[in-house]
């Protein structure tokens, strides 16, 4: 495997910047996730790495190895695509195989490396059936398999769980984050879903216009957020405004016993695992009520009108119109500099 790093990378269209100047590196054996909203510039990092993009300015490094201009054949990139791209005139075995025949692997050591791909994936008996034939769960695993049999420099998999059901997504990220881990495959991993990301990824990267906004593993990203974008995309926040002075904030409403970097007007990052209803000195009214089974989502206007979501156990009977009291935990927010 390689590590992978993208130098002052940017990619533009006419007068549209898709990706404007990133530098990242994807470090040998790691699996990193890239999260952002729709045009973000997320696909078009990627299919740059690959190589079906060429970069405006900036580079694309494997292992150190300047591989800007290298077409996508010579970069030996794993792809997987949220459209599993399988051949039906083929089995399984096949699919699988057919990277390594390109390449020039002769036929027994292409058919055993398929096999113990299968075997691995937990697909063994599918081997001579059609993908016509499968789940998309199975397609899935076949177009991983396929895409891991070429023995990748490294693995580029762009949205790969989207359409599948929430159950089957769940059972897929945690065995095949898994098996990327055992594996140690350095790994680009695009999707919109937050916690596919912070399940699967060993890093995440946030963008934002097609810039990098954020960095890091996933509890530090979630709990030290940058800045608001980050605060407000990864997970959910409330952003209160407040005054920092030796080592308080003033909300206004409520006064919390954390520092800021500097004294002055800050916002705090407020994750709704961070309030306590039952007690404590603030009140809020509750505006909205949504049960959803073992929790209970309530929308609650703060004293200063601030509207912020508040979590409680789904057998709290809360309805619109109550008023609660509140505490916030202070080692659960984090002070962002005011812009």
């Amino acid at each position: 495997m390689s590590d992978v790093s993208l130098e002052s990378l940017t990619k533009a269209y006419g007068d549209e910047v898709a990706v404007d100047g990133i530098d990242l590196t994807i470090r040998d054996g790691e699996i990193l996730g890239v999260v952002g909203p729709s045009g973000c510039g997320k696909t078009t990092t990627l299919r740059t790495i690959a190589g079906f993009e060429t970069p405006t300015q900036g580079r694309v490094l494997f292992d150190g190895v300047d591989v800007t201009h290298v077409p996508p054949e010579e970069r030996n990139v794993g792809l997987v695509f949220q459209s599993y791209a399988l051949f039906d005139t083929m089995t399984v075995r096949e699919n699988v195989a057919f990277g390594p025949k390109m390449h020039g692997v002769p036929k027994a050591e292409r058919r055993k490396r398929a096999d113990e791909l299968l075997a691995m994936l937990d697909i063994a008996e599918l081997a001579d059936r059609r993908p016509t034939t499968l789940s998309g769960g199975q397609q899935q695993r076949v177009g991983l398999a396929r895409a891991l049999a070429i023995e990748p420099h490294v693995l580029l998999l762009d949205e790969p769980m989207t359409g599948l059901d929430a159950e089957l997504k769940t059972r897929l990220r945690d065995e095949i984050g898994g098996l990327l881990a055992d594996l140690e495959v350095t790994a680009l991993y695009v999707t919109h879903d937050q916690e596919e990301a912070m399940a699967m990824c060993d890093r995440i990267a946030v963008l934002a216009d097609g810039t990098l906004e954020q960095v890091g593993p996933p509890a530090e990203i979630y709990r030290r957020p940058a800045n608001p974008f980050v605060a407000n995309f990864v997970g959910s926040s409330t952003l209160l405004e407040g005054v920092a002075e030796n080592g308080h904030v003033d909300l206004g409403f409520a006064e919390l016993p954390v520092a800021a970097r500097t004294d002055g007007e800050v916002r705090v990052a407020v994750r709704p695992e961070a309030f306590e209803i039952g007690s404590g000195p603030i009140r809020a009214d509750v505006a909205d009520v949504t049960y959803l089974g073992e929790r209970t989502h309530l929308s609650a206007t703060l004293p200063d009108e601030t509207t912020v979501t508040l979590r409680a156990d789904g057998l709290d009977g809360y309805r619109a119109g109550d008023a609660v009291s509140l505490s916030i935990d202070e080692d659960r927010v984090h002070v962002l500099e005011s812009e």
